[in-house]
């Protein structure tokens, strides 16, 4: 059957579309990623691993003086102080090995050195920052009292107290242009402290450090890139899974209601009219609110922490349930026309049964439009399996497209676009591709076309 399709005239106008082969080259690249997760290159730790001080920005955004400062702040008060402040200093802790490997983010660790000369240059980094620091509270001490003797300078009429208030004024603004000059020589000492402390990697582990921040952090330091390429195997998960078994099953039900047609088109059909009347995201909700309330499977199906990979079961069985409904229609009317040509007659005339004939002769000959409803599925199962964990109700303990956008919906009010951004913009270009290459299967296999 296979073989056959792939040498249909169908398959060689799909093959001449140009358009669709890019498109095919994209997913198949989207798939190489989601095989290589599969099988562990980025794995959940990597996910949930902090690589950098939180809601850092990617290769294309440069942080202001504010959001260097901050992230300063960050490496020197939160993440390194409390492993590296050891009692009569570091080389005299008795687990100062323990102390530096606490404070690896990822593949950036504490310089290769005695840990007397990792204290030496911690001290040395302290210094710097006490600097920076002294010079930062004493510029917003400034900028406080400028700002107070604006306000007063709005509604100051009389002109002696103007007059010393601007001068005043005047003063303080020559203060606060020599404090911005102390903070600009002092910040580039404090960033190469850090790095004579906590040098970038280089080699292998430098190109894999790049990859993971490259893209930038979320609120928790966890890499976007890491989190947004990981994504990309649920998806395929969900996709997949869903998409064979909606094919499946909408291809037996309507292949029985087409072609034995009586109680058994009517029963068919009956279903199919009775779920189409139900909002299929309404539907979807409540099929995963069955499995996960239900006492028996909660404890197998809502234990992300566990089980994360079985946390997906009722999202494949509700969008198994429900996307089979488009693809039982088609096949449903295929087969009715398939079952009056002439060589199903024939079978029928030489005495073979009936299920033979569905399934050796009719159903074999529905495959390209098993092709195109696949392709449908699979990009209506990805959208809504991010409307749904966007919602709370779908993937869980692992990171996903829609989970990315609801956690990083808020950041973008502050202008922080990166992990919404990531997420999106791989999502499209899955699901464009996708679309391109389910209209290049209808046009070349709908037989109006051909």
């Amino acid at each position: 059957m296979m073989v056959k399709l792939f040498k249909s005239r169908g398959a060689r106008k799909f093959r001449r579309n140009k358009l669709a082969m890019v498109a095919l080259g994209v997913i198949g690249l989207y798939f190489f990623v989601a095989v290589a997760v599969f099988f562990g290159v980025l794995d959940l730790r990597d996910c949930n691993q902090r690589v950098l001080p939180g809601r850092s920005y990617g290769f294309l955004q440069k942080p202001d003086q504010e959001k260097r400062f901050d992230e300063l702040t960050w490496y020197v008060r939160q993440h390194l102080q409390p492993s590296l402040n050891a009692p009569g200093g570091l080389a005299q802790a008795p687990d100062a090995s323990q102390r530096i490997e606490a404070v690896a983010l990822a593949e950036r660790t504490i310089v290769n050195a005695s840990p007397a000369d990792v204290d030496r240059l911690w001290q040395q980094l302290r210094e710097h920052f006490d600097t920076l620091d002294d010079a930062w509270l004493e510029r917003e001490d400034i900028r406080y009292e400028i700002n107070d003797i604006e306000v007063v300078l709005d509604d100051e009429l009389d002109p002696d107290e103007r007059a010393s208030l601007e001068a005043e004024l005047a003063d303080l603004q020559l203060e606060n242009a020599e404090v911005y000059k102390i903070i600009a020589q002092a910040m580039p000492r404090v960033e190469a402290a850090l790095l004579d402390l906590m040098p970038m990697p280089t080699g292998w582990g430098g190109l894999v450090y790049s990859f993971r921040t490259f893209l930038g952090s979320d609120e928790s330091g966890r890499s976007v890139a890491v989190r947004s390429f990981y994504s990309i195997k649920i998806a395929f998960q969900v996709g997949l899974i869903a998409s064979l078994m909606s094919v499946t099953i909408g291809t037996i039900l309507g292949g029985l209601a087409g072609f034995y047609g009586r109680w058994v088109d009517h029963l068919v059909m009956w279903l199919v009219s009775t779920l189409s009347s139900v909002p299929y995201l309404v539907l979807l909700a409540v099929l995963i609110y069955i499995v996960r309330g239900n006492a028996l499977f909660a404890e197998l199906f809502d234990n992300p922490t566990e089980r994360p990979g079985l946390a997906l079961v009722p999202v494949y069985a509700a969008f198994g349930l429900t996307f089979w409904i488009g693809t039982c229609r088609v096949i449903r009317g295929e087969v009715m026309k398939i079952k009056q040509l002439e060589y199903v007659q024939a079978a029928t005339a030489i005495g073979l049964g009936r299920f033979r004939i569905l399934i050796k002769h009719v159903i074999p000959n529905t495959s390209h439009i098993m092709f195109i409803n696949f392709s449908l599925i699979f990009i209506g199962a990805i959208k809504s399996e991010v409307i749904l964990s966007f919602l709370g109700l779908g993937v869980k303990g692992q990171p996903s497209w829609g989970i990315l956008i609801s956690l990083g919906r808020e950041d973008v009010q502050n202008f922080f676009f990166w992990t919404v951004l990531t997420a999106t913009v791989l999502m499209f270009g899955l699901v464009l591709a996708f679309n391109i290459v389910s209209d290049a299967l209808q046009d070349a296999f709908d037989p109006k076309h051909v």
